[in-house]
């Protein structure tokens, strides 16, 4: 199959998913701003348009804007999230209208002009759809008790149990590659590869379940300052927050969710998911560890026992279903240990899916850093106290879950869906 397919394939998958999600919704819903910290749906849906506009006709062919008032309005940067809901937006007709005059541009231009090159620009845009589908279903979660609900109750992922797994893993010391040069999806932050020496250290063999989460809590670990930094504290006291976002306590030691619209016991061999990177930090100091830097994770994802780099933890095949709970068809996490087949050459679980990972580092550049192909994907955010997450979450599309990719967020953000594991030095 030549690329020009594989791109048209890969980009209406990116759309369907994103028409799928919203069809569900009544107007309103799409119109409103669900949470000050989230756009309004339709804004979502018009800005993956005016994006790939911008890039896979002007840029990649010197087309004519369609409307060139658009620009201004679906500009991320020009305009903040609380301050969408006061622009005259595309309803949510007239926004299905605009993207979808787009894609059939898209689609007429690469039959003309394949792209050239390894089509960066077409990957990136790919992504892009999928990053924002990934917005708005956090944007839906955030609808609560009577919000978007699928079809039916979420139920959990088909897994493989993995008993009697390590509660943590010895990564010896020594030097690795971190990042990628070769990667033709790669972002620009996510190279350019280089070595790194690190010291032996010991991490979690599996994400922080909802159970040993729960025990935290029960232990007092929220009103307890001795685990918290000062920022932290003064977070979580300003708050009132006694645990994860969407959890309630039912007495008794109970908790439950809600997921979707639905509220459900909190499934306790779950990963612990919608807690922000304070929290993930406090649990760590509490257990006696800490979280791990950014490179002790991609080493123990990418890296193994051969000194071989792998752009996926369990190698060089594609994700699939029985490897990596990703995608966002499960609606949920899976249990610790589901996905023996997807451990990374140090035997370690669920790296990639499930949540997203809070580490220790602050999100800066690689030694010899440039932007491409603009400014403001990765550059204007490093150095401003955004936190960096790896590996996906099962709502992340298979197009973004590698062991280089780098997400990033600011400490306090819970709606997203992460969670964490634990490191510690080898000497501790």
């Amino acid at each position: 199959m030549d690329f020009a397919r594989i791109v048209a394939g890969e980009l209406d998958a990116a759309r369907r998913r994103s028409l799928d999600l919203l069809a569900p919704l009544p107007e309103p819903d799409l119109l409103r701003q669900i949470s000050p910290i989230m756009s309004p749906l339709v804004w979502d849906l018009a800005h993956v348009g005016n994006y790939e506009e911008l890039w896979l006709l002007r840029a990649a062919t010197g087309a004519e804007p369609i409307d060139a008032t658009l620009d201004s309005m679906y500009d991320a940067f020009r305009h903040p999230r609380p301050n969408r809901p006061a622009l005259p937006l595309l309803g949510p007709d007239a926004a299905r209208r605009y993207i979808g005059d787009v894609r059939g541009r898209v689609l007429d231009s690469l039959d003309r002009h394949p792209p050239d090159g390894d089509g960066f620009l077409y990957r990136m845009v790919i992504q892009h759809e999928h990053q924002h589908d990934e917005t708005m279903l956090a944007t839906l979660q955030l609808l609560g008790d009577e919000g978007h609900r699928p079809v039916a109750a979420p139920s959990p992922a088909l897994a493989i149990s993995s008993p009697g797994l390590p509660v943590e893993v010895l990564i010896p010391a020594g030097a690795f590659v971190m990042g990628t040069d070769d990667e033709p999806w790669a972002y620009d932050n996510e190279g350019p590869a280089h070595s790194v020496d690190l010291p032996a250290y010991w991490i979690d063999a599996t994400p922080i379940a909802n159970r040993a989460y729960a025990e935290f809590v029960a232990d007092g670990g929220y009103a307890d300052p001795r685990w918290w930094d000062d920022e932290g504290w003064a977070w979580r006291a300003e708050g009132g927050v006694t645990s994860p976002q969407f959890w309630q306590d039912e007495g008794g030691g109970s908790w439950s969710r809600v997921r979707f619209g639905w509220r459900e016991d909190v499934p306790l061999d779950e990963p612990v998911q919608h807690v922000c990177w304070h929290e993930a930090s406090a649990y760590a100091r509490w257990a006696g560890k800490r979280l791990p830097t950014e490179a002790e994770w991609e080493k123990a994802a990418s890296w193994g026992p051969d000194g071989v780099k792998r752009p996926y933890p369990w190698g060089d095949a594609a994700p699939s279903p029985e490897v990596a709970n990703l995608g966002g068809d499960s609606w949920r996490p899976a249990p610790v240990g589901a996905y023996p087949a997807g451990a990374s050459g140090w035997g370690i679980h669920q790296l990639v899916g499930d949540v997203w990972e809070w580490t220790s580092s602050e999100f800066e550049p690689y030694s010899g850093f440039e932007s491409f192909p603009y400014r403001e994907y990765s550059e204007v955010f490093f150095g401003a106290g955004y936190k960096v997450l790896r590996g996906g979450s099962w709502a992340t599309s298979p197009t973004v879950a590698r062991t280089t990719f780098r997400n990033w967020d600011l400490s306090v953000r819970r709606q997203i869906f992460a969670g964490f594991r634990c490191a510690r030095d080898a000497d501790a």
